[in-house]
Order: C-alpha cells, then sequence, then structure tokens
C-alpha cells in the first residue's frame, strides 16, 4: 500500500438555497463527490479542497458547505481561492488553521513528505499574489524541515497558454519562487486548482496538476482572448493521490461517468470482435 493516499477536490462553487449556477446544482455534485469518496476511497489519509469553496462567499453557502464535509469520515483541509472569504469561512469552519498575519495557510506532516498549504487569496480580484508576509512565512516553513515537501495552492503560478486565465494566475510568481528555488530539488509536486481542467507538466523542475472543477469547467480553447473564459460542462472529477518513497500518483475520477464498465480481458471462448460490439448496444449505443 502507498504510505500515503489523498483526495483532491477543487472550486465547489457552492451556493445556498438549492440554486444553479449555470444551469448546474453545485450542492448536488458536492454530495455527489462526498458519496463517491466514502463509497469508494473511504481509506484516503485526508480530502484537500484547494479553494473557491463557494462562488457568492456568503455565511449561508459556506453553513451548507461546513455540513456537508461532515460526512466525509478522514479529515478536511480548506483552502482559499478568489471567490472565497477568510472571515465568512471562520464562522462556518472555527477550528480552521491561520498563520500569525490571519492568513489561511498551514504544514501537515505526512509519510511522503511535508505538505505545505498555501494562501493565495487576493481581496479584491481574481488574480492571486502571495504578498512579502506570506513569503516570509513559506521561508520558514521550507527552512525548518530538509525532507520531501508537497506544495498546495489555488492559484496556479505558470503561464498555462489559456489567456483569459493567465491573467488572473499568482501575479508575483518571481518573487514565489525566487523563495522555493533553492528548495525546488525537494518539492515532489505541485497541486493547485483555479483552472477547472485536469493539466499536467513541469514547471522550472516542479510537477504540477490541476484538476476539474465540481460544478463548470474551463473548455480547451488555446486561441480564445484574454476578455473570454470558455466554459463547459465535461464531467466534474477529482484526483485521487498516491504517493510513496519512490513516487507520487495522481489519477483522475470523473465519479459521475455513468458509461457501462466491463473486463477488457477476452472471456474464454469468445471472439474478441464479438465482444466488443455486444458492448455497444442500449443507453451506451445512443451516446456513443
Amino acid at each position: 500500500m502507498s504510505a500515503l493516499k489523498f483526495i483532491q477536490v477543487t472550486d465547489v462553487h457552492l451556493i445556498s438555497g438549492g440554486r444553479r449556477l449555470y444551469g448546474v446544482s453545485p450542492e448536488r455534485r458536492l454530495h455527489a463527490a462526498i458519496d463517491s469518496i466514502n463509497q469508494e476511497h473511504g481509506d484516503a489519509d485526508f480530502v484537500v479542497f484547494t479553494g473557491d469553496l463557494v462562488h457568492w462567499h456568503d455565511a449561508e453557502s459556506y453553513a451548507i458547505f461546513a455540513d456537508a464535509i461532515k460526512r466525509l469520515p478522514m479529515p478536511a483541509l480548506l483552502m482559499l481561492g478568489n471567490h472565497d472569504d477568510p472571515l465568512a469561512l471562520a464562522k462556518a469552519v472555527p477550528d480552521v488553521p491561520v498563520d500569525e498575519n490571519g492568513f489561511l495557510q498551514f504544514a501537515h506532516e505526512t509519510p511522503a513528505g511535508r505538505c505545505l498549504f498555501l494562501d493565495t487569496r487576493k481581496a479584491g480580484t481574481d488574480a492571486g499574489e502571495y504578498c512579502e508576509k506570506r513569503l516570509a512565512w513559506l521561508n520558514r516553513e521550507l527552512d525548518e524541515s530538509d525532507g520531501p515537501l508537497i506544495l498546495f495552492m489555488h492559484h496556479p503560478p505558470m503561464k498555462l497558454e489559456m489567456k483569459g486565465m493567465d491573467i488572473i494566475a499568482l501575479l508575483n510568481d518571481e518573487a514565489f519562487f525566487d523563495v522555493i528555488e533553492p528548495h525546488v530539488p525537494r518539492i515532489r509536486h505541485l497541486f493547485f486548482g483555479h483552472v477547472h481542467r485536469p493539466i499536467f507538466g513541469n514547471w522550472r523542475g516542479i510537477s504540477f496538476s490541476c484538476m476539474r472543477g465540481l460544478n463548470h469547467q474551463l473548455a480547451l480553447d488555446l486561441k480564445a482572448p484574454e476578455t473570454s473564459v470558455p466554459g463547459s460542462f465535461e464531467p466534474p472529477a477529482y484526483s485521487v493521490v498516491l504517493a510513496d518513497t519512490d513516487q507520487i500518483v495522481v489519477h483522475m475520477h470523473e465519479f459521475m461517468d455513468r458509461s457501462p464498465r466491463f473486463d477488457l480481458v477476452t472471456p474464454a471462448g469468445q471472439d474478441p470482435r464479438d465482444y466488443s460490439l455486444n458492448m455497444r448496444h442500449g443507453d451506451w449505443d445512443r451516446m456513443t
């Protein structure tokens, strides 16, 4: 078994009153994700929500969110996104951890490395920032250990060639990198949200991943101008992360997918051509 298993959920965008967002219910999708986690990954060590917990940062939405995550059997680690309000969240979840300056960021020790959860929210804008006070906190946390590190943040610190999102990424990315640069060899992975897409890559020697949101997604359109953020209803997903001393594996789980499942190993005595044809019928045939 892996030394560490955790779930990353991002960009819930919960709204109160049973209302829909872009025609979809974020509350129902949150509960569907929790059902899936409980049924399929109840052995996870924790679930991290990497920001945009609610959409309008109102008290009622945070109360609904706080009540929903009580259904999880493992700890829920909460982070802020550009749609969040730290004071409203703290009222709904009083034990949410903050640093000495009131920013919602903290460290969590695991067998796979020291996890650092960063607060990249910048009030009044959808873009992110990492100010001098937060940089000082991070610098101290990095210096307190010499072992492996795993970083979590809401805003990506790099350009993803999606213009409408790149202008609201982490604004002071160079200052951020200056602090983490001496530690890059031991940073095992960087997890973030905000972009509502499954994106994987390497930034200045650091492997990274992003995941779809629960409600709505960002369509893959690399030609869209800065003034456009093209949306889509690609299936919601969360990450299932398995980590040990040798590797970190990130699985994307489209937990609401209802397409048929079957064994790709052909039953003995059956022609594989007939077997594949037999799978294409009924509702599934109408989906293809």
